[in-house]
């Protein structure tokens, strides 16, 4: 594909050189430029949102010195000092702002942005001026169907998630205030904001939009939605006291997510705000009464005019100009420069989680050592986690949160009587280096709205997204890689053991069964395990129907640590199988055996992903999908799905992966990297080794896990 360069010479001062291919563009190289801001130079990543600037350095330590750009913090007042500085020098200025998506809760809240802009002509907000996303949507040269696409899939996600510049606002419950049908949502902005100054209007400007909505709209219900800003009583508003001037007027002073706000709207008006390029995405007509980056475009019905905009553009490439070829983004995993995609993806993954564990959790049945790192899995924007073992603890709580299977206590039982939502967590299927009874932390959990996975007693909400889930072809690759990953890096739920081959001799057509044991009172057995229950029963069913077989008893690795019940002597453990292989690792084991058969074991799941054979005495969450051969049916179940779209929905869908040391969740891939890594070194993600101090201090303490 051809690429193109556009010069264009602003000012007399600068020549400014944009560089455009398929979906980035970038600015001339500088060597050394200063900033006088302290708070640029605190941006985590700096140099990933500035690869043309080989190191940002402040101004002070340059005085004397040579320099050869000045970066500032936009057009604000603010950065009037760097814009002086440049001028006076004659040098290039490059404007820095936060982007369009920039981060789940405000920067003044302790974010650090993943996304900017850079604009070496003007900045977005200002229509006094040309910015380089004006220019790019004026002159144009850089459209193609492959941005085009990038841009209607970034649409898409971002209004199917819900996502703005900030993420951390709860959606909308119920309708917006007022008994009238139509409903018209009018935007105010904090006082004398650089992108009200810049965008050619001030207090009249929102005088004169109420005044057209109230006009414009007589049978309609105004409400006029106050920034975030002024909610927290940082700043003030325009219209945020117009409160009395008519009963149709009703100002909602919450924060809330802007998008779920605006989609219960019927018409929209706004000055400058980003939301009024958030109605577009809605398919929301947009009053404008300034002169927003999105205005003069032939989007929205403007007030205002700007002479240098002449061109039409559609909604598809405003989007693509402003959020992919404009903004900058930087991978929220590894702090390198990124795409749009992952920054989408990751805000997504945080909302999601959040939206969840929102209000009030009262968590019940956790043990000591789990509640520090669960308090800061369930931590959300505005919620408070309580651990409450006491019904009296209801009388706060929006929700409850059960360990694994929960017990029925008194707390639960409670909490059904008031009918509080229950969700239950446990531990991801792609936990850790180490042993949970070790007191090693899970890289990953899950947590169930409806039940647990393991409890096929009641549907769960695994089993709903393997039960209803339209998987899509990139859904499906994700799942073959994953698989792919797994196998080639011999990873398992705990990745414990070593890898040296297992070694069989078998007679000619003799066929391997491997039979993992597991814990005998592990809520997987007590609610999974229909007739068969126990280790020693497992291995017993397991000779009698392959009485030829070479038959390989792994020990559960808890069991063998001392923590858990189901210990079989060894004698009694001969008399069914030919081997006992306490030390191999799960994968090595499974790279051995032609057949698995299991009561309700992960390593079911495990097998099926190196491609073995499959047998289930019980009723684990993978069976009946048409990938095992099984004892018992679960009517619910009855999908046939293909193995890439169990793996999708299981370690994709289902679980919560968490980068403890970011304090952010992640992707399954960026785990199965951080498994690979720790398994090298044998190491935990604290830097312990794993050894038996855990469960010694658990002996200590009394406590069992």
């Amino acid at each position: 594909m051809a690429t193109g360069k556009i010069i264009i010479h602003f000012n007399h001062q600068n020549s400014i050189f944009l560089f455009i291919n398929l979906t980035t563009f970038a600015i001339s190289f500088f060597n050394c430029p200063a900033t006088l801001s302290r708070g640029i130079l605190r941006i985590p990543h700096l140099n990933a949102f500035l690869p043309e600037c080989e190191k940002v350095t402040p101004y002070w330590r340059r005085q004397g010195g040579e320099f050869d750009a000045v970066i500032g913090w936009g057009h604000k007042t603010t950065a009037a000092p760097a814009r002086a500085l440049a001028q006076r020098k004659d040098l290039p200025y490059l404007a820095l702002e936060d982007g369009f998506l920039r981060s789940v809760l405000p920067g003044t809240k302790g974010d650090p942005p993943l996304s900017v802009v850079v604009d070496d002509v003007g900045i977005y907000y200002d229509a006094t001026l040309p910015s380089r996303l004006e220019i790019l949507l004026q002159n144009g040269g850089w459209e193609n169907p492959a941005l085009m696409e990038r841009a209607r899939g970034a649409m898409q996600r971002i209004v199917a998630d819900k996502l703005s510049k900030y993420n951390h606002a709860p959606l909308i419950e119920g309708a917006l205030p007022g008994h009238r049908q139509k409903k018209v949502l009018v935007v105010d902005q904090t006082f004398g904001d650089s992108s009200v100054t810049c965008g050619m209007a001030d207090g009249v400007t929102f005088e004169r939009m109420m005044a057209a909505a109230m006009a414009e709209n007589p049978e309609a219900d105004i409400v006029i939605k106050v920034h975030p800003d002024v909610v927290a009583g940082k700043k003030r508003g325009y219209l945020s006291s117009r409160t009395h001037c008519s009963s149709r007027i009703h100002v909602m002073s919450a924060d809330l997510n802007p998008l779920s706000l605006i989609e219960k709207a019927d018409r929209v008006y706004v000055v400058t705000s980003q939301m009024g390029f958030e109605a577009l995405l809605l398919g929301k007509p947009v009053e404008c009464f300034g002169m927003p980056f999105y205005a003069g475009w032939g989007l929205t019905r403007d007030r205002q005019t700007c002479s240098r905009r002449t061109r039409a553009r559609t909604l598809l490439e405003v989007f693509a100009a402003a959020y992919i070829l404009y903004a900058r983004y930087i991978d929220p995993t590894t702090g390198r420069q990124g795409s749009i995609e992952q920054v989408i993806e990751h805000l997504a993954l945080q909302c999601r989680a959040h939206r969840v564990d929102a209000g009030n959790l009262v968590c019940t049945g956790f043990r000591w050592w789990k509640r520090p790192y669960i308090r800061r899995a369930l931590s959300a924007p505005g919620n408070r986690v309580i651990f409450s073992d006491s019904p009296n603890a209801l009388a706060a709580a929006d929700k409850v949160v059960v360990w694994g299977a929960g017990g029925r206590s008194a707390l639960e039982r409670e909490a059904e009587k008031r009918h509080l939502p229950i969700h239950r967590i446990e531990d991801g299927f792609l936990r850790s280096v180490g042993l949970g009874s070790d007191l090693v932390r899970p890289l990953s959990l899950v947590v169930d709205k409806q039940g647990i996975y393991f409890d096929p007693t009641r549907p769960s909400d695994l089993e709903t997204l393997l039960r209803e889930t339209e998987f899509t072809d990139e859904l499906r690759r994700r799942g073959l890689e994953l698989r792919r990953l797994i196998v080639q890096n011999r990873l398992s739920k705990y990745n414990v053991g070593n890898d040296e081959p297992l070694h069989l001799t078998t007679a000619p057509g003799q066929k391997t069964v491997l039979v993992p044991g597991q814990v005998e009172d592990d809520a997987s057995i007590c609610v999974g395990c229909v007739d068969i229950c126990t280790n020693l029963g497992l291995l017993a069913e397991v000779r009698r129907q392959k009485p030829d077989a070479l038959i390989i008893y792994k020990p559960h690795p808890d069991v063998l640590a001392g923590n858990r019940k189901g210990a079989v002597p060894p004698e009694k453990a001969g008399q069914y199988c030919n081997l006992v292989t306490t030390d191999r690792a799960m994968p090595t084991c499974l790279a051995a055996v032609d057949e698995v058969h299991t009561m309700t074991s992960l390593t079911g799941f495990e097998a099926l992903l190196h491609k073995k054979r499959v047998i289930t005495y019980g009723l684990p969450f993978y069976a009946g999908w048409g990938l095992t051969q099984d004892r018992h049916v679960i009517h619910r179940r009855g999908r046939k799905l293909a193995l890439d779209e169990l793996v999708a929905a299981t370690l994709i869908l289902y679980p919560r992966y968490i980068d403890w040391r970011r304090g952010h969740l992640v992707q399954a891939e960026s785990v199965l990297e951080r498994l690979t890594r720790d398994r090298i070194d044998r190491r935990c993600e604290s830097g312990m080794t794993v050894s038996g101090w855990g469960r010694k201090l658990a002996g200590f303490l009394g406590g069992a896990f």
